[in-house]
């Protein structure tokens, strides 16, 4: 079943022959009347089928003989000598279900007939899933007889739910864009004549099959040379793709040849480059880790060196302190300036002597800096040297994998260049590596069963091409 197939689901008449309103309902698109001869079968199936569907209301349309006796404003007044009418307005509608969906589109005509004055008509389209005689009414309900509406009225009442037309020409296009969907107005036009052509009477008799053949034949269109010369090109077009299908499978021949031979290198070569990755990154760890270390010691030195300063300008200050103490004693006596002398002398000496290892160690811990600093550069070079080794590792696995369409590389890649505190296992590497290996012997099998599939389908192409011959 076409998911997007229209059918009939309904069809309706409104104040036209001897129906004041009736519905028909189809079941999957078909309708079984049944009555004697005389009983109007024929000319409610005529108002509805072909008018309906490219709203042509000739005469020769209304009678399946061809005669022009029978007219459209007749069916909506009656006889004169019957029924005394002098105006009328009615409705035909065709209401179409999408299989498989509660869509509905509604197309239908209004005519107004007045006795010798002609016959007036306006066409609709109900799109917006509106239904007649549920959501939407095509008369006033005053009194006990309903009123039609007229052509304003239904274009109000309408309004953005569909389309009012007043040509024949538009409403066939309005049916054709919303039912049919052909590409052209003309292709709807020849499936209308064929029905015409189809609907002729008598077709029950004992026709011989010319007849019928001669009457399909007068139906359908003639094939125009522009049409042919797309056979031809089409024709052409599948030698073509014939020879592109060759080559293709030659191709595919030399290439499954290549990938024997160079899958188990990739694998080595995967192999082996990720080992040189998980060996950098474990040095890059200790690297990171020794850096660390450094800049640490780098900082506790720092630390010292301030330390030592403050403590060399308070040995300062308290050798200015003692100078001061000796000049004042030279004003003593002279055994107590002596004893005094002597005794300052000392401690000066160990001051000299303690700022003098100060200023040693001062000078051992600058350059214990100088060395940290230098081997924290040396290490941030390594650092450098080998992560532009594992980029480049990367990078050429990278260019393999997009050689060989193994598009979780990229995903590999970003996860194993996340920091973690443990080796990076490779296993899901392999285990990815070997599913996509699995992945390309599958596509090998449907290459396979295209070209089983190709084969059936010239062999059918053949017969069938023996069978219109």
């Amino acid at each position: 079943m076409n998911p997007n197939k229209w059918v009939m689901n309904r069809a309706g008449l409104l104040n036209f022959w001897y129906y004041d309103e009736e519905i028909f309902h189809f079941e999957d698109g078909k309708l079984l009347l049944r009555g004697t001869n005389g009983s109007g079968k024929s000319v409610t199936m005529q108002s509805f089928i072909p008018v309906l569907l490219d709203g042509r209301k000739s005469p020769d349309r209304l009678d399946p003989f061809g005669s022009k006796a029978r007219r459209m404003e007749d069916y909506l007044l009656g006889e004169k000598e019957i029924v005394d009418r002098e105006e009328r307005t009615g409705y035909l509608f065709i209401e179409y279900k999408k299989q498989g969906a509660e869509q509905y589109i509604t197309t239908g005509i209004g005519m107004q007939a007045r006795r010798n004055k002609g016959l007036k008509s306006w066409y609709f389209v109900i799109t917006d899933n509106r239904r007649i005689h549920m959501d939407f009414e095509l008369a006033h309900k005053t009194g006990d007889e309903p009123v039609p509406l007229s052509a304003k009225e239904l274009e109000n009442r309408i309004a953005t739910g569909g389309h009012v037309v007043h040509s024949q020409r538009e409403y066939l296009e309005l049916v054709n864009k919303y039912v049919f969907g052909f590409e052209s107005t003309e292709a709807y036009e020849d499936l209308i004549k064929l029905l015409i052509q189809l609907r002729s009477p008598k077709l029950s008799k004992d026709f011989k099959p010319t007849v019928i053949y001669e009457i399909l034949e007068s139906a359908l269109p003639p094939l125009s040379d522009e049409e042919l010369r797309h056979l031809s090109e089409t024709i052409e077009s599948m030698d073509q793709t014939q020879q592109q299908l060759d080559q293709l499978e030659r191709e595919f021949t030399a290439n499954e040849k290549l990938m024997k031979q160079y899958d188990p290198y990739n694998h080595y070569m995967l192999a082996e480059r990720a080992e040189k990755v998980a060996q950098a990154q474990a040095k890059l760890e200790n690297v990171t880790n020794e850096n660390e270390r450094l800049i640490t010691e780098a900082h506790q030195l720092q630390q010292l060196i301030e330390q030592l300063k403050l403590d060399q300008k308070q040995y300062y200050i308290e050798k200015g302190v003692a100078e001061e103490e000796e000049q004042s004693l030279q004003n003593h006596e002279v055994w107590r300036l002596q004893k005094d002398l002597t005794t300052q002398t000392e401690e000066l000496l160990k001051k000299e002597q303690q700022l003098q290892n100060y200023s040693d160690k001062v000078e051992e811990q600058k350059k214990k800096h100088r060395h940290a600093v230098d081997e924290d550069r040396e290490l941030q070079d390594d650092l450098y040297t080998f992560q532009k080794k594992q980029q480049e590792q990367l990078d050429i696995m990278g260019d393999d994998a997009e050689e060989s369409a193994f598009i979780q590389h990229a995903i590999n890649k970003e996860d194993s260049q996340k920091p973690r505190a443990t080796p990076f296992d490779f296993t899901l590497w392999e285990k990815e590596a070997k599913g996509h290996l699995d992945y390309l012997r599958q596509v090998e099998k449907l290459v396979e069963k295209e070209q089983l599939y190709h084969d059936e389908y010239k062999e059918f192409e053949h017969n069938s091409s023996a069978k219109r011959q």
